[in-house]
C-alpha cells in the first residue's frame, strides 16, 4: 500500500482485532513507564528544561502541571519513558517506538480543530508503530552504524502529525524526509559502553517527529525519506496494512536493557525452583550474546548506569525480586548485599546466542553456591517475549506498581482511560488526567 494513504486512509473501524487489542497494550504500557520514569532525575531536569525552552503552548507536561509547545512536550515524555527503561520494543529494530509514539501522539492531539476521539487516537498509534517499526529495519539494513530509536522511531512520530493535521500527500512525503534527515542517528553502544542520561534517542525522536509534521504543513521541504523510499528496502514496505507488526511488540516486567532481560529471568527461576539462598551464591556464569556482554559495570553510580549493568541488575533483582525505580536508585545503589553479589557475576560471550540476534535475545546461566553445588538454567529468553506475552491482567498490575507512588483514585482513572480509550468521545481527557503534578 502507498504509504501516504496508509497514513491518512487507516481507521479504527478497518483494523483487525489483533492491531486493535495491541494498541490498546501499547498505550496502558507506555503510559505507566512515562509515570513510573517521573521519579527519576533525568525527567525532572529534562522538563525544567522544556518548561524553559518551549513555552508557550497547549499541551499538557506528564504530571507536572506546565504547558508548552507539542514538540517540546514530546520531547520531556519521550525522555521520561525512556528513563525508566521499562517500555515496549520490537526485536528487529533492536529498540523502541512506542517510547516515542505515545508521547507524541498525546502532544499532538490538541493541534488539529476538532477534538479527537479516543478511537482515532488509537488508530493513529498503529500507524505509528508500523511506519516506525517498518523504518527501523529499513534503517539497521542500510546504515553502516548501529543507531538509536530516535532515528527511526521519529518517521512514526511524523506520519502520526501529518495525519492528524491532515496533511497532503506530497506534505506528508515531505513530514517523512524531514524526519528521517533531522532524527536523532546516535551512536546506541556509546551509551552501552558509557551509560548517561543520554539513552536510547527517543525524546529527541519525538521531537523531530512533531517538528517535521508542523514544517511539512508551513510548506517546508524535505523528501524522499530513502528508508521508506529507497529500492532496497522496498521489501520491508510491501506488506504494510496487511501484516500488523505492532502485535509482535515485547514488553518488560524489569526497568533496564531488554538484553539484561533474559539473564534475569533465567537467575530468578533457578533461585526460586531450587530454593538457592542468596547469601550462597559463590559464582553466576551468564553465557550469552555480544551486545549483552558490554553492559559490563558493577557499581552504578546512579540510575542510568544501573540500567546498563547486567552483573547489577541481575544482583539486584535476587536480592529484591522485581526492578522499578526504588530499586535503580538512591540509596539501593549502595546496598552492599547486591554490590557483593554483582561481583561474582561472569559475562561469557556465546557465539551461537551471536548467530540468533537480534531476532533472539538468549543467555544461559549457571548459578554455583559455596557448597560446590551448580544449577543449569538452560537457554531461557526474556520474560514477557513475543513467544510468552504477559496477559492484560499481568500488564495492568504492572501499570498498577509503577503508577503506585499516585493518589489511587487519580491511578485508576488513568488505567481506566487507557484501556477504555476507544470510548472516549475525546483523548484530551487522557492529556487531562495527566497534567496536573503528582501529588494534586
Amino acid at each position: 500500500m502507498d504509504i501516504a494513504a496508509f497514513i491518512h486512509r487507516t481507521s479504527w473501524e478497518t483494523l483487525p482485532e489483533q492491531a486493535r487489542h495491541a494498541a490498546r497494550r501499547c498505550l496502558l504500557d507506555t503510559l505507566g513507564a512515562g509515570i513510573g520514569g517521573r521519579q527519576t532525575g533525568l525527567s525532572q531536569i529534562v522538563h525544567g528544561f522544556v518548561a524553559a525552552a518551549f513555552g508557550g503552548g497547549d499541551a499538557p507536561l506528564w504530571l507536572d502541571g506546565r504547558r508548552v509547545s507539542a514538540p517540546g512536550a514530546a520531547l520531556a515524555a519521550g525522555m521520561t519513558v525512556d528513563a525508566l527503561d521499562i517500555h515496549d520494543g520490537y526485536r528487529l529494530t533492536k529498540g523502541h517506538a512506542g517510547a516515542a509514539l505515545i508521547p507524541a501522539a498525546l502532544a499532538t492531539v490538541g493541534l488539529g480543530p476538532q477534538p479527537v476521539a479516543g478511537h482515532e487516537l488509537l488508530a493513529t498509534l498503529v500507524v505509528g508503530y508500523e511506519v516506525a517499526c517498518r523504518a527501523g529495519i529499513a534503517l539497521h539494513a542500510t546504515a553502516c552504524d548501529y543507531h538509536s530509536s530516535g532515528a527511526w522511531n521519529t518517521l512514526g512520530c511524523a506520519a502520526m502529525t501529518a495525519r492528524r493535521l491532515q496533511l497532503s500527500a506530497e506534505a506528508t512525503r515531505h513530514a517523512l524526509g524531514i524526519a528521517e534527515y533531522y532524527g536523532p542517528r546516535s551512536q546506541m553502544m556509546r551509551c552501552i559502553d558509557h551509560p548517561t542520561m543520554l539513552k536510547d534517542g527517543s525524546g529527541w525522536g519525538a521531537l523531530a517527529g512533531v517538528s517535521a509534521g508542523l514544517l511539512a504543513a508551513a510548506g517546508f521541504t524535505g523528501a524522499p525519506a530513502i528508508s521508506l523510499e529507497g529500492a532496497d528496502v522496498a521489501a520491508t514496505w510491501a506488506d504494510l496494512g496487511q501484516h500488523w507488526l505492532i502485535a509482535g511488540q515485547y514488553y518488560k516486567p524489569y526497568a533496564v536493557c531488554y538484553w539484561a532481560q533474559a539473564p534475569i529471568a533465567a537467575a530468578l527461576s533457578l533461585r526460586d525452583s531450587q530454593a538457592i539462598a542468596v547469601e550462597q551464591i559463590a559464582q553466576i556464569r551468564v553465557h550469552t550474546f555480544h551486545e549483552a556482554t558490554r553492559l559490563t559495570g558493577r557499581r552504578p553510580a546512579d540510575t542510568e548506569q544501573a540500567q546498563y549493568s547486567l552483573p547489577f541488575a541481575l544482583a539486584a533483582a535476587l536480592v529484591h525480586g522485581q526492578l522499578g525505580a526504588s530499586e535503580l536508585s538512591g540509596p539501593a545503589l549502595h546496598d552492599t548485599r547486591v554490590l557483593m553479589l554483582a561481583e561474582r557475576v561472569e559475562l561469557v560471550e556465546d557465539a551461537a546466542f551471536n548467530a540468533r540476534f537480534p531476532a533472539e535475545r538468549l543467555c544461559r546461566l549457571a548459578i554455583t553456591t559455596a557448597s560446590g553445588a551448580c544449577y543449569q538454567s538452560g537457554e531461557t529468553r526474556p520474560r514477557w517475549d513475543t513467544s510468552d506475552p504477559p496477559s492484560d491482567d499481568a500488564l495492568r498490575e504492572k501499570f498498577r506498581w509503577l503508577a503506585s507512588f499516585l493518589p489511587h483514585s487519580r491511578a485508576a482513572a488513568l488505567e481506566t482511560a487507557a484501556w477504555h480509550c476507544a470510548e472516549l468521545p475525546d483523548a484530551r481527557e487522557l492529556s487531562r488526567l495527566l497534567a496536573n503534578p503528582a501529588r494534586e
